[in-house]
């Protein structure tokens, strides 16, 4: 029999060293389009304990470990850098690195009893004893950023001149409204994503326990959603902006694993029936759909502005709503559905959980061309929050069999990243790529400990219209 660990990684500080080489694109040559590669270091707390929903009473007690580790390895990535004026640049980049494996100790010796009945009592018969040992931790983080850099000695506020020399221009320059006045965009977006929700349920806030030893894990994969969304973006004279989306879609693919630690099994043992205390055990759901509703709303400021560039920071709300329905449960190891119940029918775990944060960032935008234009923009989300009932059903019957609430607080990142193409001087068409990532942090208040994570990742194709100056 197996006894479950749960293992924690958290960096809590990364360093590169590299170098890059690239190809400086564009009539002018301001447009860098490079790649690089170096070494990187880690240094991270690694926390692991065990799990048992029946700790005191049947199998293993619950214990802990913790270390400090600092993993060495290598970096590669690839990005573009544009030239906004001599002493500015913009630029948007993807790192990946990889670390060498690290051994961690996962804690002192336990033992997996096997209940059997004896006459009306259930009497513990030991099965083995398992040695403290190790296990190897890998890491590797991939990284997008958007940045902006200042290159010292070139003037500060200096800009290039409207049109540098020998620049092909086919129209005339899209975004010269962007000084004179008052600018508003708008447009529809399909969004199509790949999502996963994650949740851990622990023992009692009270129960003395670590927090990140689990009693049940719920985890939605392979969610793909189709979407659609209107966004919006108005600048002022002032170099204020405000901008948002609003967007909603189905989940039509995925499925659902369930695992629980440490449960009383019925078994049929002469000379009566008994139970088996099984440390794991764990089911699939092959069949996953629901929806999502989400928004965004953000008002900032340009900090850098000029013809063909702008860079501002901004602060914002988002919320996201996901509706998640689970069908069927065919057992993987033990068996804890019994028998298997078919994918037809109701339901037999329905979630709807709510997400709202509070949005920080930075985005930017700039022409490569006089019809392309790159933006993007990276948003760190300090508050998150998350609430909503997960509902269990008998079977795939309809009827109600548990709800528990559930709600945390927590962090969050938010990237995006779009190309677009002026067909004229006001419509354009653009494809980009977006993801999401929110985490549960602060344990909640009881009864249990519980840790939520939501991912969603996709591409968008959009068209936008803009109405510059001459339309106030």
């Amino acid at each position: 029999m197996t006894i479950n660990t749960t293992c924690r990684v958290r960096p809590q500080a990364v360093g590169t060293v590299t170098g890059r080489i690239g190809y400086a694109a564009g009539p002018a040559g301001r447009t860098l389009i490079y790649g690089k590669g170096g070494f990187g270091w880690t240094n991270g707390q690694i926390d692991m304990a065990l799990n048992n929903a029946l700790a005191g009473l049947f199998g293993p007690a619950i214990t802990s470990n913790s270390t400090t580790v600092t993993s060495w390895g290598w970096t590669l990535g690839f990005g573009a850098e544009h030239a906004l004026t001599p002493a500015w640049s913009l630029k948007v980049e993807y790192d990946y690195l990889a670390f060498n494996s690290q051994n961690a100790n996962l804690g002192s010796s336990t033992f997996s009893p096997l209940f059997v009945p004896f006459g009306p009592i259930f009497v513990p018969l030991p099965l083995a004893a398992v040695p403290p040992g190790t296990s190897g931790i890998s890491q590797n983080i991939q990284t997008v950023k958007v940045g902006v850099n200042y290159k010292w000695g070139t003037g500060g506020w200096e800009s290039w001149d409207a049109v540098p020399p020998n620049y092909p221009v086919k129209a005339p320059p899209m975004l010269q409204a962007w000084l004179p006045g008052w600018e508003v965009e708008g447009g529809a977006r399909y969004f199509g994503s790949w999502g996963q929700f994650h949740k851990d349920i622990g023992n009692s806030v009270n129960s003395g326990v670590p927090s990140i030893s689990s009693i049940s894990r719920l985890t939605y994969d392979d969610m793909l959603t189709n979407a659609g969304e209107f966004f919006g973006r108005v600048d002022t004279p002032w170099n204020l902006f405000m901008k948002g989306y609003i967007g909603g879609g189905s989940t039509w693919s995925g499925h659902m694993n369930d695992e629980d630690f440490g449960v009383p099994l019925p078994v049929l043992v002469p000379p009566g029936p008994g139970i088996i205390y099984a440390p794991y055990s764990n089911t699939v759901s092959g069949i996953v759909t629901g929806n999502i509703s989400y928004g965004v709303i953000d008002g900032g400021y340009d900090l850098l502005r000029g013809p063909g560039y702008k860079v501002g920071a901004f602060v914002g709300y988002f919320y996201l709503n996901q509706q998640i329905n689970a069908f069927g449960c065919t057992p993987i190891a033990n068996l804890n559905c019994i028998p298997t119940i078919p994918a037809s029918g109701n339901p037999g775990i329905t979630e709807n959980k709510t997400w709202r944060a509070v949005r920080v960032g930075v985005s930017g935008e700039t022409m490569l061309s006089d019809r392309v234009k790159l933006s993007g923009e990276v948003a760190y989300l300090p508050y998150v929050n998350i609430i909503g009932p997960n509902q269990h059903f008998f079977g795939n019957s309809g009827v109600l069999a548990e709800v528990f609430p559930e709600f945390g607080t927590g962090v969050g990142v938010q990237l995006e990243a779009l190309v677009s193409y002026y067909l004229t001087r006001e419509f354009s068409v653009g494809v980009g790529g977006r993801y999401w990532g929110m985490w549960t942090t602060i344990p909640p208040t009881p009864p249990s400990f519980f840790r939520g994570v939501t991912e969603q990742a996709g591409a968008f194709v959009q068209a936008s219209y803009t109405f510059g100056p001459e339309w106030f």
